[in-house]
């Protein structure tokens, strides 16, 4: 299991818990989940963070309960989409971001998502510097979609796939 931290910032050294910037509505018994945590992203998923931090972004891929013509229009022959709003491909393509990876020990799933939560201080073990970030979708057979804006994928939750919006509040009229 390879776990992740993306960050803008090249010199952290450890990462200590900290309870996250806008906390979520969460369900009961994790609202712990907003509280001081080191969050990781597991290997399979880590293209959700390729992204500058506050880059808008639906995510999407199929899940065990996806028919196949849905899965077939949504993704074609992809293993997932990456939705981003056109004024942020300017910035995919220039801004550098780290991509710390984790000692996998005293990280605990959430079965979400492939995200990972430490209570303690974590040390990585190796940081990489990532360029053209626009560049590493593919590669991890990922479609990354320009759109001029995501509003209209809100109807995305009512299908059987899964989706993840990250940092929508950044989003033009998301509202």
């Amino acid at each position: 299991m390879r776990l992740f931290h993306f960050s803008d910032d090249s010199k952290i050294a450890a990462f200590e818990p900290r309870p996250v910037r806008v906390p979520s509505a969460r369900a009961p018994g994790r609202e712990w989940l907003n509280g001081p945590l080191v969050w990781a992203i597991d290997a399979d998923h880590d293209f959700m963070y390729l992204f500058p931090r506050d880059c808008p972004r639906i995510l999407l891929w199929a899940t065990p309960d996806t028919p196949e013509a849905e899965r077939r229009h949504w993704l074609g022959e992809w293993g997932a989409v990456a939705y981003v709003e056109r004024h942020w491909l300017e910035r995919l393509e220039a801004e550098t971001i780290q991509r710390y990876e984790m000692p996998a020990e005293g990280f605990e799933d959430l079965g979400d998502a492939g995200m990972w939560v430490a209570r303690g201080r974590v040390i990585p073990m190796e940081r990489t510097t990532i360029l053209r970030l626009d560049q590493e979708f593919a590669p991890r057979g990922v479609e990354l979609r320009v759109v001029d804006s995501l509003r209209p994928l809100k109807n995305l939750w009512n299908t059987s796939l899964h989706v993840s919006g990250i940092r929508l509040r950044n989003a033009r009229d998301w509202g």
